[in-house]
């Protein structure tokens, strides 16, 4: 006989969810007048709004702002929507007159961009120095 939710014997399970880790993103201005973005965890479908969000915004000041540096090297998984947004923000920064440049773009996430032809769109750099450098 199987063990039923009203058995005091009886432990429910509850599904628990995946740990899903959130997104950091912090935004300051670099050497140069250049705005740097950094991205630490994960850029998916569920955490990427304030990468979004933070993107735009540094966009959004101009060519006076002059290049915006995406730090990738704590962004640990890149799903479609990460890099759609990546994408939105190249075509948004140069017809904004801004130059795009991504820095320390780990394994994961160069995997996506070789998969999907992303990479020969972008400026990539192998450090943050290297991108602010141009």
């Amino acid at each position: 006989m199987m063990p039923s939710d009203n058995d005091p014997g009886h432990t429910a399970l509850a599904a628990v969810p995946p740990h899903r880790p959130g997104l950091v993103v912090e935004t300051r201005s670099a050497p140069g007048g250049a705005k740097l973005c950094v991205l630490v965890g994960d850029l998916d479908i569920e955490t990427l709004a304030p990468a979004a969000e933070a993107l735009g915004a540094l966009v959004a000041q101009g060519p006076g702002a002059g290049a915006v540096v995406i730090d990738l090297g704590g962004v640990g998984f890149c799903d479609s929507s990460g890099l759609n947004v990546l994408l939105r923000t190249r075509i948004a920064a140069e017809r904004g007159g801004l130059e795009l440049r991504l820095a320390a773009v780990p394994p994961s996430v160069m995997r996506v961009f070789d998969l999907t032809g992303a990479g020969a769109v972008f400026s990539i750099h192998d450090s943050v120095a290297g991108a602010l450098a141009g």
